[in-house]
């Protein structure tokens, strides 16, 4: 694991990083902004959304769909600075209300996320879609997607459809839509559906004054309603309307806008055997479940040290020379037969970021025996491929020996050591593993590893590099863990 800052670019070889969320709690909880790694988030996720649930296999399809949303839409908040909130406007989360269940779920399907050509799906769920799907295009015009789409799903109403009805006078919506900033018309009496969407739901509404008329979309009406009357209420848009002695009724089915995996339905198709996988591939038809960029059309070139994967051979085949050259220098400077390695080149920087769940200042990431990087166009317009390479490559060899829990530090120093960077901390410090681990700051991240870079130098100059060497496989002496330590920074704000 590694980064330097090169340009505007930290190069980095992330082993086993984590993917690590800012979210705002609610305010019943502080309000606080923490950090979470993605499977306790997920876990937290499946506890806010999916707790009802009787089948296993459906809670692992919520993992995966609920990890892939927020892989998708990572950032939403950024603006405010976090990822994402805990309520339903992006996943509601209850962290303590987490099961050994839904962490099993979490656990089980580690790092997976629905593909579709290279790119996470916008994984959109609904509590109950009332026996037909929504497409996508019809709740979000921005959204249209071909793995949502509007379909008959037997599995939710497998047991009957679940009907609903709810009665409001004409002045609770009107109070309702100006909460909301949107516009009753005078003397409002009625609501007429003017148009509806392909699976039957109302799409447009016609509001009717004495002597005025509005148009309005359902699914304002019903975001309207929801936050002003409670969301138990206007259950979804599939309803039909009566206006009746001063009262407007609305009978329907399903909750919610109806799009993507009806949750409903998924715990029916769990019940009834079928797995996680195939729960997905029903309600997002064409996509596939895998932790890298799945959908593209990755192909191997082979050497004697080195396999590449890449999307372009004819563009990457280079990276291949490079690194059989690379690796045998990297055996040579450490003295033990390196073990074959597998370099994984994204064709972009945003497959990159999503396969990875890494920022874009991270170049790449090695776990293991495999290598993944960023586009080779991008890190020879920076003059770093060679030098990136080089570094995973150490990093590569170091984890292939590792002793369990050998401090990240340790490694991240190492590799800066034996590579002969001359990272220097701005201040003499001891290192923390929780500074690599994180994502979210670059400024901690690049301190960590000039600290991580002056202590190992410190420690060959004191023992020599041979027994700094043989730690690896053998573990820090006690001396050297108990004096690399300091109190983990708060993870809160």
């Amino acid at each position: 694991m590694r980064r330097i800052i090169i340009a505007a670019l930290l190069a980095a070889g992330l082993c086993g990083a984590q993917v690590i969320y800012k979210v705002r709690l609610p305010s019943e909880e502080g309000g606080r902004i923490v950090e979470l790694p993605a499977e306790e988030y997920v876990a937290g996720v499946l506890a806010g959304e999916s707790s009802t649930f009787r089948s296993v296999e459906a809670l692992k399809a919520m993992a995966v769909a609920a990890r892939t949303y927020a892989a998708r839409l990572r950032g939403r908040h950024a603006a405010e600075g976090y990822d994402f909130c805990a309520t339903t406007h992006c996943q509601r989360l209850e962290l303590g209300s987490a099961t050994a269940q839904s962490r099993q779920a979490a656990q089980a399907t580690g790092g997976e996320l629905l593909w579709f050509e290279g790119k996470p799906v916008m994984a959109v769920y609904t509590r109950d879609c009332g026996g037909e799907s929504e497409s996508a295009g019809a709740v979000w015009p921005e959204a249209q997607a071909p793995y949502l789409i509007a379909r008959a799903d037997p599995y939710c109403t497998r047991h009957g459809a679940a009907g609903w009805s709810w009665t409001a006078r004409p002045d609770e919506l009107a109070a309702a839509l100006r909460a909301s900033g949107l516009r009753a018309p005078e003397g409002f009496e009625r609501v007429m559906v003017a148009g509806r969407t392909a699976s039957g739901r109302a799409q447009r509404l016609e509001l009717i004054g004495r002597n005025d008329e509005a148009a309005i979309s359902a699914s304002s009406l019903r975001f309207a309603v929801g936050r002003d009357l409670g969301w138990n209420t206007l259950r979804s848009d599939r309803y039909e309307i009566e206006n009746r002695e001063g009262r407007i009724r609305f009978r329907g089915t399903g909750e919610g806008h109806g799009a993507g995996l009806c949750q409903h339905g998924a715990d029916e198709m769990g019940v009834e055997g079928h797995t996680y996988r195939e729960i997905l591939g029903f309600y997002y038809p064409g996509t596939v479940v895998a932790r890298t960029g799945a959908g593209l059309k990755w192909l191997q070139m082979t050497g004697e040290g080195v396999s590449v994967v890449s999307t372009n051979p004819d563009r990457d085949r280079m990276v291949l020379s490079t690194a059989e050259a690379l690796h045998r220098e990297v055996g040579m400077r450490l003295g033990w037969t390196a073990d074959a390695v597998t370099i994984r080149v994204y064709p972009d920087v945003e497959t990159f970021r999503n396969a990875t769940g890494e920022p874009g200042w991270v170049a790449a990431r090695t776990s293991g025996r495999e290598v993944e990087l960023q586009p080779v166009a991008l890190l020879r317009a920076r003059g770093i491929l060679k030098r990136t390479l080089r570094h995973e490559l150490f990093h590569a060899a170091i984890e292939q020996r590792a002793a369990p829990g050998l401090p990240v530090w340790f490694r991240e120093g190492l590799a800066e050591y034996l590579d002969g960077d001359k990272v220097m901390a701005t201040e003499r410090g001891a290192a923390n593993d929780t500074d690599f681990e994180q994502r979210l700051d670059r400024q901690r991240a690049q301190a960590a590893y000039g600290e991580a870079s002056v202590r190992v130098r410190e420690l060959v100059a004191r023992y020599g590099e041979a027994a700094v060497l043989g730690w690896v496989a053998g573990g820090l002496p006690a001396e050297v863990r108990n004096s690399s330590t300091r109190s983990a920074p708060a993870k809160s704000k």
